[in-house]
């Protein structure tokens, strides 16, 4: 008669099942302890913009240098406080010499501008470097950065601002009174015309400092 043969299954000790236990527990608390992704860090405005909603703001931040992430924005110069000329954008530029952020809107009401890497003054030539870029909400946000094809970046007259030029064309350019502007395709940047029509009436334009 042959032997039996018997088959068994080891079953795990109790020390074994709290062991286990211990375990997926500390697996759960890993996957709790997970830290989101952090949000960009969103502008701190030290007033209103009558020009920019927050949503503009925030699309416009993560364009800016990371050098400016963190700084607060100083509204230097806004049309409806300090009037339509050029020559007081400048004396409200006197003592800032950090970045500066240029929106205006049009008698469209379209939004568009320019970062400046440095802040707007009268100039004999063009001044900044390839930080500097123009913007466009049309309706969505378009940013033409340098192409450094020139560095044509920022000009300042008595009777003009302008940034951005080739071949006699510039890609933004105010007048003395900031009431009339114009925008054309220029190497500097390789852009669209940033309003509907290359010639535009001014609404409202601020200037803020971002140091």
């Amino acid at each position: 008669m042959k032997g039996l043969r018997w088959r068994y299954t080891r079953l795990p000790s109790q020390a074994e099942d709290d062991l286990s236990g211990k375990e997926d527990e500390e697996e759960e608390e890993e996957k709790e302890a997970a830290p989101a992704p952090e949000d960009p860090v969103e502008p701190q405005l030290v007033e209103a913009s009558q020009v920019m909603g927050a949503s503009e703001i925030r699309q416009l931040s993560l364009h800016l240098p990371p050098r400016v992430t963190g700084h607060s924005w100083s509204l230097a110069f806004c049309t409806s406080r300090d009037g339509f000329s050029l020559r007081s954008l400048y004396r409200r530029m006197e003592g800032h010499s950090g970045p500066v952020l240029l929106v205006l809107r049009d008698q469209d009401g379209q939004m568009f501008g320019a970062f400046s890497s440095s802040a707007l003054r009268l100039s004999k030539g063009f001044y900044g470097t390839g930080e500097t870029f123009l913007f466009s909400f049309s309706p969505q946000l378009k940013v033409f950065k340098w192409t450094g094809n020139n560095s044509f970046f920022v000009k300042g007259d008595l009777d003009s601002l302008m940034m951005g030029s080739g071949s006699g064309q510039f890609g933004l350019w105010l007048d003395g009174d900031l009431y009339r502007g114009g925008s054309h395709p220029c190497a500097t940047f390789n852009n669209e015309v940033l309003a509907r029509q290359e010639q535009f009436c001014i609404m409202e334009l601020e200037a803020w400092a971002l140091s």
